[in-house]
This record gives C-alpha cells, structure tokens and sequence, in this order.
C-alpha cells in the first residue's frame, strides 16, 4: 500500500498496533488475531521480513545477508509447515581450511562414513573428541531450561572448562562461531551457546529454494490480506495510538513496536538496547561450482567468517551453468557500508574493491581454485545483524516498557530466529494479558 493510501484511510482504530513486519512483529500479530483481538502491522518498507529479505539479483536468488533456517526451531515447527519452503539441506558437518589444509569436521551419528575424518591427529586428539562426546550428550539431552539455570560464563570459558585444548578451541570452536555470533573472541554467553548447540545437533540447517524472505512471506500470508500495511512509517508514538509518516494519527489501545534496532530509540527512548554485530556479505558468480557439495568452510585463519557455494546447498539460487558463492565477513571500524550507496569518494571505492580483492583471495586459496573467472554479483551489509550476548545474558525479557506500549524482537531474547519469534509470541501473550486484565 502507497504513502497516499496511508494518509487517506489509515486511521481506523483498531486494538493493537504492530510496528514493523519483521518475523517478530508477524509472530506477535498472528497470535493477537488468534485470540480474537484486533490487529494492524504498520511496515515502513516495500515488503515483509525486516533483516530477513530476498532479493532477485539478474536471475540469482540473493539474501540480504547469509541466514539459514534451522528445523529444530520451536516457535518455527510451530507456525509453518516446513514442506511449503522447499528446503534444501546443508551437509550435517563444516570444513574447516587450516594451516594444515582442509579438514572437516561432521557428525558421525548422521553420516557415519565421516567417522575417520575424526580419528585422533586429523581435526582434534583423543582429549578433545572425549570433551566433544560429553558436551554433545549433555547438549542432546538436557532439557532446555536445564541449559538456562546454568551458571553464565564466556562461551570461551565454558569451552576450557569443558575440557577442549586451546588447540582445538582456536582450531575449531573460535572460526565457526565467529559466523554463528558474528565475533571473534568467543565473548557471547555460555547459556546462548550451549542452546545453539543443541539446536544444531537437534536439527538440520536449510535454505528455502525461494530464499530465506520465504519464511516472512509465509508468516505474512498466514494474516488476514489487511492485516500488513507496507510503505506505511511510523513518526512517533501518541497519547492514543501513533503518528504516521503521512501525518495521520491511528487510534489503538496497544502499540508493539517491532522494528530493527535502529528504529527503537526514536519510538521508546527508554528502551535500552545492546550493541549489534555488523557483518558483509559478498556474492561472488563463479562459472562451475569450486566446491561440488552443500557444505559451509570457515577459516582458521579468519580471513572470513564463513562461504558456502549456495547453488550447492538449492540450485535454484543461481541459473543453469552458474554459480554463486556467498562469503561473509565481519565488520569493524565503519567498514561495512557497501550494501548502502554511501561510498561516494574516490578514496572509499579503491578501498572497496581493495577489501573485496582481499576476500576474493582468501576464498580462492580456502577452495584451492583460482577466481579469475568470478565476478562480483552483490554485496549486502547488515548494520544490525545479530545483538551481541555477553554474559550474564538473559534468555527472554519482558516486553512491557509502558502502560499500552511493548517492545519485541531478538534483542529481547536471543539473536536467532528462534529468539524473535519467542519475542514476538511473549509480546502477544503479555498484550492479551494486560487487555483482558
């Protein structure tokens, strides 16, 4: 819907106000339309999703950022049947390029040919792997809330007091989940990692064929067709409801405000937020696949935080006789502002594509192929990709911030998808509560 539309019949009162059409703000409105209350997302952008968009790039499919979707995800088995996404599997394991070359690291109870890629002296020794057999068994069988009355420590901590080398820390742990929690000195909070463990030896991780904007759209196309307003900003809150972009007021007696981080502080200055992890994303065009198989490479090195050949994983992400490869790597001192349009002077271009040379090289070496036949596709940075989670890390937090006004999203509880669809559906739950009380 136009900015136009907005202004001419938008203020229709309506029980509650959702702010933005990211997978939070869907969840929570699905469950307020659930329980008979009525509903409207108000979306300043063209489409649903917030971080969570596809775009098509000259017959590419290209995420706004790399992202997978997990199954082991509750709140995600709960509200979409996964059959509908058309999800392509990656290989239950990573390959991780170190200074002794390429090894991987799978799970032999999914794929029990992968067992000698484990045996002592190749990835990690005897030490380790009785460490990693531990960890996993905990992880697999503890009851989530057992995981969430831990004590909170570093993930680095944990990890010595679990039993690991530095070795095999600084060999395995510390490059993989530098892609899962976008840093690299393994700060986040034990508590967080030890459920992202679970969730991974629980589940399996995919791509949706149509790109990871698939599981917005579903979450979307489960609402009634008015219930999403797009192109419609919210200016301010009102004693009443809200001031719209257009300058129209919309009554509501709740506003849930949605939105990504950046939003938050001019709708509730109150609410504070934690600093988030910027990371870019490049897409590289390669003429056949380097890899041949669905699997993600990290580096020990850390000259990047992962890549993956994503028409490997659905090959619909690329036409006929092309592939593309997505490599992410993390930002720091203002550097990730390619995806933005802002690179205006002559000195930010040569440091460009000075940076994207540098990828490229790095990628090419981890392959063990060169990529003078590659050409850039995309790149896509994301100011606001994922909430840092230092301990002691709070899993799930309140939504309330003021009589009739609620905030939700993964900074509220953990920086996955799980966690804000977990924030959105608390969110709903604490809206019903306090309109019926």
């Amino acid at each position: 819907m136009s900015p136009a539309q907005d202004a001419t019949d938008a203020t229709d009162a309506t029980d509650v106000l959702v702010v933005g059409a990211g997978v939070a703000g869907l969840a929570c409105a699905r469950d307020l339309l659930a329980a008979g209350v009525g509903v409207r997302v108000l979306e300043a952008g063209d489409g649903v999703g917030g971080r969570m968009r596809t775009d098509r790039v000259e017959g590419f499919v290209v995420d706004r950022g790399f992202q997978v979707v997990n199954t082991s995800y509750p709140q995600l088995r709960r509200r979409l049947p996964l059959r509908d996404l058309r999800l392509r599997p990656f290989t239950p394991g990573v390959l991780v390029q170190g200074p002794s070359g390429r090894l991987r690291f799978s799970d032999p109870t999914r794929r029990p040919r992968t067992l000698p890629d484990l045996l002592p002296g190749r990835l990690a020794g005897p030490r380790d792997l009785a460490a990693l057999g531990v960890l996993s068994a905990r992880a697999m069988l503890s009851p989530p809330g057992r995981l969430k009355r831990r004590a909170d420590t570093t993930t680095r901590t944990a990890l010595a007091d679990a039993g690991f080398s530095e070795a095999f820390v600084e060999g395995f742990f510390r490059p993989f989940l530098s892609g899962v929690f976008l840093e690299d000195d393994l700060e986040t909070s034990a508590r967080v990692f030890h459920l992202v463990w679970r969730s991974m030896l629980r589940g399996t991780l995919f791509l949706p064929t149509a790109g990871v904007g698939a599981v917005p759209r579903a979450l979307a196309a489960a609402l009634p067709p008015d219930a999403v307003r797009l192109e419609s900003g919210v200016a301010e809150l009102t004693d009443d409801g809200v001031l719209t972009a257009g300058g129209r007021e919309i009554p509501a007696r709740a506003v849930v405000i949605a939105t990504g981080p950046g939003s938050v502080p001019g709708l509730l200055p109150e609410v504070t937020l934690p600093d988030y992890r910027t990371v870019t994303t490049y897409y590289h065009v390669a003429p056949r696949s380097p890899l041949g198989e669905p699997t993600l490479l990290v580096d020990a090195r850390r000259r990047f935080l992962n890549t993956c050949v994503l028409s490997d994983v659905a090959p619909e992400y690329a036409p006929p006789g092309h592939a593309l490869v997505a490599t992410s790597v993390l930002d720091g001192d203002g550097e990730g502002r390619e995806g933005r349009g802002d690179w205006g002077g002559r000195e930010d271009q040569v440091h460009r594509e000075e940076r994207e040379g540098r990828v490229r090289a790095a990628v090419g070496e981890a392959y063990g192929t060169g990529t003078d036949g590659w050409t850039l596709l995309a790149v896509r940075s994301v100011e606001d990709a994922l909430p840092a989670m230092p301990p002691p890390q709070p899993l799930t937090r309140t939504t309330r911030v003021a009589p009739g006004r609620y905030v939700c999203g993964d900074h509220r509880a953990t920086g996955s998808v799980q966690g804000a669809l977990a924030s959105g559906a608390r969110a709903a739950r604490e809206v019903l509560s306090d309109l019926r009380g």
